[in-house]
């Protein structure tokens, strides 16, 4: 893998609870909040300018403008969430470009277990758990946080291990 292992070592005790808030907000609420993402994109700034060389640090905040404006447009033409946009775009700093591939991979990988993962719980007495989340009454929609946090947590914790 093409991050470090020592920056993403750095970022994951920080960014993993965030990961983890933004699944359960998101299968509670279905919603991401601003407060999440905000905080994510700050744990970049502030920790990513201590652990990464000047000229990625900065090439890694263009990624995040780039994929925002990708978002808006995704989320102006109705194929993804305004939350799940903004946590994309949070997110993509702590991704290295050359990793693109394998983050594709997890995410795919983790979407489907997550789609699967929660209908099954859906439609079994698992929802006895959290009888009140508002995903299990939304149709065909799915809490993309879900495996969005998922992948990003995921991608840090196999750049920790394989990172180089």
């Amino acid at each position: 893998m093409a991050i470090s292992a020592f920056a993403a070592l750095w970022f994951l005790p920080f960014v993993l609870p965030i990961c983890l808030y933004v699944a359960f907000t998101d299968l509670r609420e279905m919603r991401i909040t601003n407060q999440a993402v905000l905080v994510l994109a700050a744990v970049f700034v502030v920790v990513g300018i201590f652990v990464m060389p000047l000229p990625d640090y900065g090439m890694r905040l263009v990624q995040m403008g780039v994929v925002l404006l990708i978002g808006i447009v995704l989320n102006g033409a109705g194929a993804i969430g305004a939350g799940d946009a903004k946590f994309a775009a949070a997110a993509a700093p702590f991704i290295a470009i050359a990793d693109l591939r394998v983050l594709l991979a997890i995410f795919a990988a983790n979407l489907l277990a997550a789609f699967v993962t929660h209908r099954l719980a859906k439609y079994t007495p698992l929802r006895k758990i959290a009888p009140d989340w508002k995903s299990w009454n939304m149709g065909w929609k799915f809490p993309m946080g879900l495996s969005l946090g998922g992948t990003l947590a995921i991608y840090l914790i196999l750049g920790t291990i394989y990172g180089s």
